[in-house]
C-alpha cells in the first residue's frame, strides 16, 4: 500500500565533506520530517551512500479541513501542499544541491508497488512465491505480465490472475524472444525484471539494456557444480552446504553485483531429492527477499558489488 505521507529519498555521490547536512538542510527547508535514515561510505570506492524515509507532516484535504474542529482560513486546494513536504518544492531546491555533490538520487512515495515484469520456464517455485507474496502484500511489487520460454506455468499465472505469453526461444528466434521482452518492458514501464529460473541465457545487448534492473537467482554449488543435474553432482560429493544467490544480471553469467545469498547445511542422510527440495527453497526465499529489497530502494551499486540498506 501505498504510504503518500512517507517519502523516500536515495542518493549516491562521492564522498566529500557536508553531504548529511546539505540534504537533511534540504528536507528540512521543504517541511520534511526525517524518521529514517541510513548511510554508508566506501572506503574502497570513495563513494556515499544514503536512504532516508520522510514523514511529510499535515496532508489533509480541504474537505477533511472543512469538518475540524479549527478550520483553517482562505485554504483552498492550491494550499494543501503548503501543510506539509512540498514535492515539488525539494526537487526545485535540491536538484542545485545534487549538481554540487555530482549525485544520483531519487525520491518515491514509501510502498508504491514497482511494476515489475517476471521471466519464466518450467520450474515454478521461484516463481509461486513471488506471487504468492506480491497478493499477500509483502513485496511491494506489481506484476502486469509473466513471459516464459514454456506453457507448463499458465497454470499457476492464472490461479494468480497475472497475465501469461509464451515465448518460442530456439537459436532462430531468440533474437525475436528478446525483442519481445524489451516490447513488455517498455509497453508496461516496467522497472525490475526478475528471472524467476528463466532458463536462457541473456545475450550480451539485453544485458545492458536491463542494467541495473534485472535480478536472476541461481544455486550456490555454481561455479562448482555445472551443466545437468548439479544437486546429484553436489550429493555424490557429500556436499555439507546448499545455499542460494540472487545477484543483478550483467553480460558475465551469475557473475553480476550480489543483492542477497542464503545457506542451509545439509548430511550425508539426505537424497537427492531432498537436496532439491531444500535447495528451492532456499532459492526462492533468496530471490523473494532480494526483489523486496530492491523494490524498497534498499540496494544501491557500488562498482561490482551492493550496499544494501536493510
Amino acid at each position: 500500500m501505498i504510504d503518500s505521507t512517507h517519502w523516500l529519498l536515495t542518493l549516491t555521490c562521492p564522498d566529500q565533506p557536508g553531504i548529511v547536512h546539505a540534504v537533511t538542510g534540504a528536507i528540512v527547508e521543504a517541511q520534511g520530517n526525517i524518521t529514517e535514515l541510513q548511510q554508508f561510505t566506501s572506503t574502497e570506492s570513495g563513494r556515499f551512500f544514503m536512504r532516508v524515509q520522510v514523514q511529510t507532516g499535515l496532508r489533509r484535504a480541504p474537505s477533511e479541513l472543512a469538518r475540524s474542529a479549527e478550520p483553517i482560513d482562505g485554504l483552498d486546494e492550491r494550499s494543501e501542499q503548503q501543510l506539509g513536504f512540498d514535492r515539488s518544492i525539494f526537487e526545485e531546491r535540491f536538484a542545485s544541491i545534487a549538481e554540487s555533490l555530482s549525485a544520483e538520487w531519487n525520491l518515491d512515495y514509501v510502498g508504491r508497488r514497482r511494476r515489475t515484469l517476471v521471466l519464466a520456464s518450467k520450474v515454478g517455485h521461484c516463481l509461486n512465491d513471488l506471487l504468492f507474496r506480491t497478493r499477500s502484500g509483502y513485496l511491494p511489487i506489481q506484476i502486469p505480465l509473466i513471459l516464459a520460454n514454456h506453457p507448463d506455468l499458465e497454470s499457476l499465472a492464472t490461479f494468480y490472475a497475472v497475465p501469461f505469453e509464451q515465448l518460442v526461444v530456439t537459436p532462430e528466434t531468440k533474437a525475436d524472444a528478446e525483442r519481445r521482452i524489451l516490447d513488455a518492458v517498455a509497453e508496461y514501464d516496467i522497472e525490475l525484471v526478475v528471472l524467476a529460473r528463466y532458463m536462457q541465457i541473456l545475450s550480451p545487448e539485453l544485458c545492458h539494456e536491463l542494467e541495473g534492473r534485472a535480478i536472476n537467482i541461481h544455486h550456490s554449488f555454481l561455479p562448482g557444480f555445472k551443466g545437468a543435474n548439479p544437486y546429484r553432482q553436489a550429493h555424490s560429493r557429500g556436499v555439507k552446504l546448499i545455499g542460494a544467490t540472487a545477484h543483478f544480471v550483467t553480460s558475465e553469467l551469475d557473475e553480476g553485483p550480489i543483492i542477497e545469498q542464503n545457506v542451509r547445511r545439509v548430511d550425508h542422510a539426505m537424497d537427492v531429492p531432498q537436496l532439491v527440495a531444500i535447495g528451492q527453497e532456499q532459492e526462492a526465499r533468496t530471490l523473494t527477499e532480494a526483489v523486496r529489497l530492491f523494490s524498497e530502494h534498499r540496494v544501491l551499486q557500488d562498482g561490482g558489488r551492493t550496499v544494501i540498506f536493510r
